[in-house]
Order: C-alpha cells, then structure tokens, then sequence
C-alpha cells in the first residue's frame, strides 16, 4: 500500500548535483508505485545535450525561458508552459538568460534512479562524456550526442 507523500522546506531531499543542474527529486517511482516528480533549477546555459529515455517526461516551466528541442523542433518554454514528451523521444532543453526553474514528471521510475548515479559518479565541473553516457545506459537512456 502507498503511503501519502508531503514534501514542503522543513522535509525536501537534497538536491541532486546532475551535471550542473540541481535536481530535487520530490516523489519517486517506489513512493508512488509508477510516476515520479522533480524540482530542477538551472543556472544560465545549463541543461542535458540531445537524450532518450524509456519513460514519457513533461516539464512545466515556474521561472525563466527554457529552450526545449524535440526532434527538428524548437520551443522557448515561459512561465506557465507545458512541455510532453513521449517516451523515446530524442530531446534536450536549455536555461536561458539568468536561469530558471520547472517541474518534470515521468511516467515510471527510473529517472529518480538515474539522477542519483549521475550525482554520486559524475564530477560537474570535470564531466566525462563516456562516463555520462555508461551511466544513462543502466537505466535504458541514450545520449545522442557528446555533452558539452
């Protein structure tokens, strides 16, 4: 049976470092039983290179203008814009001026999993693509090209 899940500032996790981004997961798939919900902060510029995953992703943009790309299309996201994104879709987003902040949701667990390695084994400021790359793989995710 699922226990009821309340995360407010006296009780949040610490937020995951994800090569650069901050990453505060809010509800993962075993508390939930399927989906899982984060927090992610970005500074200016920051954001993961062209990646698929096996789980459908929505963001939903709080402060800032986030660039989303999804195949050949391109998006700015402002406050208040949602973004879905099927699972297996190749696609990236970016922070612009001065940063910002959004939801994301996914549609099973795996992501919760996946942002923890990416902390734990992963130097933001000496990123090894091969390593991001191996990573991502455990959890079925794909990067399509080199991080930068």
């Amino acid at each position: 049976m699922q226990q009821a899940i309340v995360v407010g500032a006296d009780n949040a996790p610490r937020a995951l470092n994800v090569v650069g981004e901050e990453v505060t997961v809010l509800a993962s798939g075993a508390q939930t039983g399927s989906y899982e919900i984060f927090r992610q902060i970005g500074r200016e510029g920051s954001g993961p290179p062209p990646h698929s995953h096996p789980w459908d992703e929505a963001f939903y943009v709080i402060r800032g203008e986030i660039s989303f790309g999804a195949g050949d299309k391109e998006l700015i996201g402002r406050p208040g814009t949602l973004v879905h994104l099927p699972a297996g879709t190749v696609h990236w987003f970016r922070f612009g001026v001065g940063g910002g902040e959004m939801l994301s949701v996914t549609s099973r667990e795996g992501a919760s999993k996946m942002f923890t390695d990416f902390d734990r084994e992963i130097d933001p400021d000496k990123l090894d693509p091969g390593k991001l790359v191996e990573v991502a793989g455990r959890y079925g995710a794909k990067i399509s090209a080199p991080a930068g």
